[in-house]
């Protein structure tokens, strides 16, 4: 058997990041910058008031106090989005709304609050008493300070996030060059499988992979595509193989996958490229295949070179998800464009914790065991890590139930509790 990491770099060896598209920039979330972006405006574009208030020159009223309030003539006003009508003058103020232009002449901004006008007031006043003083730069907000014309603002290799998309639009952008989204085939096998939400024969039970690997792919950035149900037979299984490949850059099937007779997933993916592995020693998931073919040989003749991705996960729902964490989430990364700082790209967060309950595990294989994690008590630093259920392969309630998975090594047969531990999270995951 393999060791994780050995395994991992044979998977992730010879690919890199997929070509470039350009995408509006929402449409981009979750994807990689293949290009960086450059702001094309500086921000703030000018000087604005952070404040409702009075636009002001702050030599007026540097002595200003409640108990002796400076007058000023208002001369006008300006809102946002418009043009201010007038220069400030010595002695003279410009109402002025949040975000809007600061006038020329004024260098500061007086709050309403310092003012003895009543907030909310349409009617223009002749004259405003300033109560505080407002120093030069006071509530004003100048141009560039935050970013300049011409300076590279985001990164190529930068993942779009909601804050990032916000900063190019800010800055100018409407689109980003990034690296387009694998394509993600999900294929299961075995003849007991039958589609959730259909009649449930004797012998037989819902496919749970196939949801649950369309939306690991998803949230991984690929776009993912169901090829169905295979049956446990050579012809079937090649058929849709056949079908996921032609239109993949990824395939993920699951079941089907171990040495029994009815596993035939190793010989359909030799037949149509290579494997390069099929066994890994990770608890939940020992029978994982991994290979790759080009297209052509899958009969794609309108792309005969493009090279495909192949992994066979175990059928028993929690290792197929494990697996798919553990080795095919980090392609998915890579091809999006992420690099991996040194280490594994779309690497999870990982913690450290302390076991309130002994675990134990199979021999020579690491565990990636379902866990909830919790604050420690008064005074403990360190997060409070227990089992979310039975560890069976099989129970997906205790899946459901985990925000982690504790890590185990190889050479430990287990755990007892009050040791320490790392757990490998799982955004989103858990109650």
């Amino acid at each position: 058997m393999l060791g994780l990491e050995d395994a991992l770099a044979r998977i992730l060896d010879g690919w890199s990041a997929l070509a470039a598209e350009e995408v509006d920039l929402a449409e981009g979330l979750g994807q990689v910058l293949a290009a960086p972006v450059v702001a094309s405006t500086s921000l703030p574009p000018w000087d604005n008031s952070a404040m409702d208030g009075y636009a002001v020159r702050s030599g007026d009223v540097a002595q200003a106090s409640p108990a002796a309030p400076v007058r000023l003539r208002v001369i006008g006003e300006v809102a946002a989005g418009h043009v201010p009508p007038c220069a400030v003058e010595s002695g003279t103020a410009v109402r002025i709304t949040t975000g809007a232009m600061v006038p020329d002449g004024a260098d500061a901004v007086v709050p309403v609050e310092d003012t003895d006008t009543r907030p909310g007031v349409a009617e223009l006043p002749d004259a405003v008493g300033v109560r505080a003083p407002a120093p030069a730069g006071a509530n004003v907000r100048f141009v560039g300070e935050d970013v300049r014309s011409g300076q590279r603002v985001l990164d190529a290799g930068r993942v779009l996030g909601p804050a990032s998309i916000a900063l190019a639009a800010a800055a100018g952008a409407a689109r980003a060059s990034v690296h387009r989204r694998p394509r993600v085939g999900i294929l299961s096998t075995g003849d007991e499988l039958v589609p959730a939400g259909t009649h449930l024969p004797p012998a037989r039970i819902h496919d749970s992979n196939t949801p649950a690997l369309l939306a690991q792919a998803r949230a991984s950035g690929a776009i993912a595509a169901s090829f169905g149900i295979a049956a446990d037979e050579p012809a079937s299984l090649r058929d849709r193989l056949t079908a996921a490949i032609a239109a993949s850059d990824v395939v993920v099937l699951s079941g089907g996958v171990s040495v029994g007779a009815h596993d035939h997933v190793k010989d359909a993916l030799a037949s149509l490229g290579s494997v390069d592995f099929w066994r890994v020693a990770v608890q939940p998931g020992k029978p994982l295949a991994f290979g790759r073919t080009v297209a052509g040989r899958a009969g794609d003749v309108a792309d005969p070179d493009r090279r495909v991705a192949l992994f066979g996960l175990p059928g028993n729902p929690v290792s197929a998800f494990v697996t798919f964490e553990l080795f095919v989430r980090p392609l998915l990364r890579l091809l999006l464009g992420e690099g991996g700082g040194g280490g594994v790209p779309g690497a999870r967060r990982r913690i450290r914790g302390t076991l309130v309950e002994a675990v134990s595990k199979a021999p020579g294989r690491r565990a990636f065991l379902r866990v909830r994690v919790e604050a420690g008590g008064a005074g403990a630093g360190r997060a409070l890590v227990r089992p979310a259920g039975g560890q069976g392969s099989h129970v997906l309630s205790a899946l459901a139930a985990a925000d982690g998975l504790a890590i185990v090594p190889e050479e430990l047969p287990g755990l007892p509790a009050g040791a320490e531990v790392d757990v490998l999270m799982l955004e989103g995951e858990g109650a």
